[in-house]
């Protein structure tokens, strides 16, 4: 199916997790939603784009399980995590909960926040590899104290690809009171999402990843009793707006100032064209990318054996493997193979995606290369 993307045909891409890609009828979309807003900009941005926002919700929310009211269109999954943990109060003292699984950057956030706060950032450590769930589950909990005012949780880890288990995670800590916050930038498309049935405080996850929206779609999902309190980064014209047919949340997230809304106005394309992929739907293409990276990290474990990093219910379209030794650029200059090398605890990682535009060539270049590599450690 790689004729559907413009990716190019002599780079082994096996990095989709990263920015995605978008499939070319998603992006044609673009580009006419595009040169619509440049025929006549002040007609499409103040009176088409309200209720194109709402079209888009409307689409998005039943596959994420979700409620149109709770959803504000943002532009990547980062951008949400600032508007919560930069919305929230926090005291000298208080204690907010991650793991050393995180992505770097919201981590980041709840560092600015904890220094501006007097706020303390608690890391629970869980090893990688990983034997099972529920060590995840236990790491997480036994870090848990009297102090703990917020969880922030990767539904699917950056570094390691683990699918973390968020339902049972949820269900315990905010039973405590705990507001969580789930980073799910990897998760729609990826994983089957029920947002109201997890009952997480707030989730935020990316449409340009594993949905192929164009880069800059994203949303944040607000529990409704948490809405008044949660406003954007950027204050606009939404805080003193005179309308009533949509809440204050939605007024101020939907605008902030002048950008391009195209990227957001395309995930009704990007969730039917992507749906239309198999016979099956979506639960067919996740079902398919799941089965084909285990194969496909089978066939890794072979170049560099190695113990199981997890069991593949860890797993979605996803994985890592440890490699012996970072090989540096050499992956990509010497074999033009596209797939990160992450640093974690003092380890380096290979990770690779699948996505319907990878090809079985693909693979065989990445193991051919790390043989190669190998060779020279």
């Amino acid at each position: 199916m790689r004729h559907h993307w413009q990716l190019d045909d002599s780079i082994h891409f096996l990095n989709h997790g990263s920015f995605g890609a978008t499939p070319r009828v998603v992006l044609e979309r673009q580009r006419e939603l595009r040169d619509r807003l440049e025929a006549e900009p002040v007609r499409f941005m103040v009176r088409e784009l309200p209720p194109l926002f709402d079209e888009a919700r409307a689409r998005l929310a039943p596959f994420i399980g979700a409620q149109p009211e709770d959803l504000a269109l943002i532009n990547n999954a980062t951008t949400g995590v600032n508007a919560v943990l930069r919305s929230l109060d926090f005291q000298p003292g208080d204690e907010l909960l991650t793991t050393n699984h995180g992505y770097n950057a919201c981590t980041n956030v709840l560092r600015y926040v904890a220094e501006r706060t007097g706020a303390k950032v608690v890391v629970a450590h869980i090893p990688f590899p990983v034997e099972n769930p529920a060590s995840l589950v236990t790491a997480v909990l036994d870090a848990v104290t009297p102090k703990t005012r917020l969880v922030l949780l990767d539904q699917i880890t950056s570094p390691t690809a683990l699918v973390f288990p968020i339902a049972e995670l949820v269900e315990d800590l905010e039973g405590r009171g705990i507001p969580v916050l789930v980073d799910a930038a990897h998760a729609p498309g990826h994983v089957a999402l029920s947002l109201d049935a997890t009952g997480a405080s707030f989730t935020t996850g990316n449409l340009h990843k594993w949905v192929c929206a164009p880069k800059g779609a994203a949303f944040l999902h607000v529990r409704r009793d948490w809405q008044p309190k949660i406003r954007p980064t950027v204050i606009s014209h939404g805080a003193n707006s005179k309308r009533t047919d949509r809440s204050r949340f939605q007024l101020e997230f939907d605008w902030v100032g002048t950008q391009d809304p195209t990227p957001l106005l395309c995930i009704p394309t990007a969730l039917d064209f992507m749906g239309s992929l198999l016979p099956g739907g979506w639960p067919a293409l996740m079902a398919l990318n799941h089965a084909e990276l285990i194969a496909a990290r089978a066939t890794l474990l072979e170049a560099v054996p190695q113990p199981l990093p997890c069991p593949p219910e860890l797993l979605g379209s996803m994985a890592t493997i440890v490699l012996p030794q970072d090989p540096g650029d050499r992956l990509f200059e010497d074999f033009r193979v596209e797939a990160p090398l992450m640093p974690f605890e003092g380890k380096t990682l290979l990770r690779i995606s699948m996505q319907r535009h990878v090809r079985p060539g693909d693979l065989a270049a990445l193991t051919n290369a790390l043989r190669a590599v190998a060779v020279s450690y």
